[in-house]
Formats: structure tokens, sequence, C-alpha cells
């Protein structure tokens, strides 16, 4: 483990962290690089990590590293942290090939961090399904969802003693339904499942530890990928990854109001080339996405763009454009800070985390220097309360 920073941060994490702190949890691929718009497997790479960062302070502090496999295939929402946050939980939708290092196979492993340890460190490696990708945690902090990406599958955990148990499998689709993130709505009784591969959203119904499936599938638009929930409960944003080839992707709006068999699209607005990374803010009025832009394609192709991070207010159920600033390239997962003045964006290429400042009416100002980590930011998540 790289012990960067634990002199002042493992007390801080062991003690003060609860109550007078707020985490932010970066899950690190060192094993993916880009090169002239292709991904490649980067020789003899180091491990992957996951970064803990202190958002309490102005600006955010980085506070340390632990190792744990982390992917960057799937949505930037890998890696989950409790409400209590006590816990970091990142799956692993990658691993290097034991037969040939220079390329990747689907794992299967989820890693849970103490973050209350001196030093925190990996306490537990549970197995999901093939390819876990997208996980949330639900508000009461007893239930873990895991999207299982090559497998058409959500795997359900019990957390219980800061630790995982399996307590079964829910079957969403065909295996390459592309099943890809899961988010708990507020009130811990239903589930949206991605599924990028067949375009549809599904619905799972939650009492206790019992998860199903309902008979019920949400249309957004091409590919949709990553899923953020509002905390008042009252809608859900989409990001729709589209097929990369140069075209203008979308985000799209689930009205969540009523009885589930009511919950649609009411609105899907064109936000740029591959949005990855999709948050709501705590207060439930506005959403940032990271948008590639074609930043991750060939320098010479005239897809070719800077990343860009933009926020859209929710305003009568429709989305209503509010801010927008430079991001670095292959840009991935955004997390809020709790009183929603402050924006984290994750970058592949530069391995860094940029920080933004939130105006009221959404516009961003890039507040503080970038922080450095040890891998490509794959994933950002905050706790969700």
């Amino acid at each position: 483990m790289n012990r960067f920073g634990w002199l002042a941060g493992a007390a801080l994490l062991a003690s003060a962290m609860p109550a007078s702190a707020q985490i932010a949890v970066s899950a690190n691929d060192a094993k993916a690089v880009l090169v002239n718009g292709a991904t490649r497997i980067a020789p003899e790479p180091r491990p992957d990590t996951i970064s803990i960062l202190d958002l309490g302070t102005t600006p955010p502090r980085l506070v340390g590293h632990v190792e744990a496999p982390a992917s960057v295939v799937g949505p930037p929402t890998s890696v989950a942290v409790t409400p209590d946050e006590r816990l970091a939980i990142v799956t692993s939708n990658q691993r290097l090939d034991p037969a040939n290092p220079s390329r990747t196979v689907p794992d299967t492993r989820v890693s849970v961090v103490d973050l209350r340890a001196t030093p925190p460190g990996v306490v537990q490696t549970v197995e999901a399904g093939r390819g876990p990708a997208g996980l949330s945690v639900n508000r009461a902090g007893t239930l873990a969802l895991v999207a299982n990406r090559e497998a058409g599958t959500v795997s359900v955990f019990r957390i219980r003693d800061a630790r995982l148990e399996a307590v079964g499998t829910v079957e969403i689709g065909p295996a390459n339904a592309g099943v890809s993130h899961v988010a708990f709505t507020p009130d811990g009784r239903h589930a949206l499942v991605t599924r990028d591969g067949d375009f549809m959203i599904s619905v799972l119904a939650i009492e206790g530890e019992t998860v199903r499936r309902l008979d019920r599938t949400i249309s957004a638009g091409l590919r949709p990928y990553g899923v953020a929930i509002a905390p008042h409960g009252r809608w859900a944003a989409v990001a729709n990854i589209g097929r990369g080839n140069g075209d203008a992707d979308t985000i799209s709006l689930i009205d969540l109001t009523g009885e589930v068999a009511t919950w649609r699209v009411v609105h899907t607005i064109t936000v740029g080339q591959t949005p990855e990374g999709i948050k709501a803010s705590p207060d439930g009025r506005t959403v940032a996405v990271t948008v590639m832009n074609g930043s991750n394609k060939p320098a010479n192709s005239p897809f070719h763009g800077p990343g860009l991070v933009r926020t859209y207010r929710v305003e009568e159920m429709r989305f209503v454009p509010a801010g927008e600033a430079r991001v670095g390239t292959w840009s991935q997962g955004a997390a809020f800070s709790r009183d929603g003045r402050t924006l984290l964006v994750g970058n592949m290429v530069e391995r860094n985390i940029q920080v933004f400042a939130v105006a009221p009416d959404g516009a961003l100002r890039e507040s503080a220097p970038a922080i450095t980590v040890p891998g490509g930011s794959a994933a950002l998540r905050t706790a969700d309360r």
C-alpha cells in the first residue's frame, strides 16, 4: 500500500472524518492508457488504487491511497461509499490476462476498503458476476447492488459488521444486454438498472433483502449507461453514451413521481459526444455530466475536441443549460460536495481530479489546482445520504 499522506491522514480518517469531513473516493485504473485514440495496456503497470479525498476542507485535499483492483471499463460509478463513510466498495470489471499481460479479461472481484482502519486498507474481497461495473449502496447502508456487465445480472450483497455477504443474484437480461449501472431510489424500495447493450432501463423492486426485476422497462436514448437519481427521488438523469462515432449524444430525464407504471422519460437533450459521468446535486436541482467530446479520439480525427463538464438545471421536468467548463482527456466521473458548491471531475489521461466551484445558478469555475492520483481516475463517488 502507498502510505503517502497517512501520517496525518490515518488519524483523521479513524476519528474526526465521520463527524467533520466529507469523503470522496476515486477508483484509479493504472492498467489502461490512451495511445493516439486507442486504449492500450501500460507495460508493467503499477497496481490499481483508490484515492481518498477530504471534501470538508477548502480546497479539497488528498488523504491517501489504498491498493485495490479497479477498471475504467463500465460507467464511472464502479466505486461507492457507505452513508456512514466507513467503507468504500470498488468493483474490478477487467484484470490483466495471466497468459498474456498485454490484454485484459473479465474480472469478478469486489473489494471492501475499511476507511476507519489505521491505516485504511482492503479488508475483504468477494465475488460478483462476470464483469462487475457500476454499483450503489442504499441510504440505510444495509444493501449493495452490483451491475455485472458481462453476465446480464445484478448481484445483491448484505452489508453487516463492515463486511459484504452475498444474498442473491437478479437476472436482468442476456449477457449482451450490457447491464452497466444500478441506482437505488432514496427510499430504498426500487432501483434503476441501465442496459447499454439493448438500450433499455429495468426497474427493480426491493423489499428488505429481496430484490426482483419488475416487468417494466423504460426507454431513454442510445446506449443508456450512467444513471443518477435525485436525492428527493422525483427524477433520475440518464447518460446515453451512443456509438462513439462522432455523433452528438444525449442525457434523458425520467419522471419518478407517481406509481412505477407511470415512470417515463419526459425530456432528452443533446450534450455532446459520449457523456460518461452523471450526477445529481445534493439539492436535486442540478445535474452535472462529463462529456468526452472526442477528447479520447486521435488528434487528427474530425471529431476530436476538448473534454467538457456541463451542468443543467432541472426545472418543471426539463433540462435547462446552466454551466460549462473544460476538463481533461477521457474524463470519467463527477461528484458533488455535500453542500453542492464543489464539483470534482476525474480524468484518465492526466491522472488527476479537477476541482470546480459551482455557483447557485449552476455556473462552473475551476477553483483549485488539480489533485494528482496514481492512475487514471476511472470512477468517482461520495456517499449518498
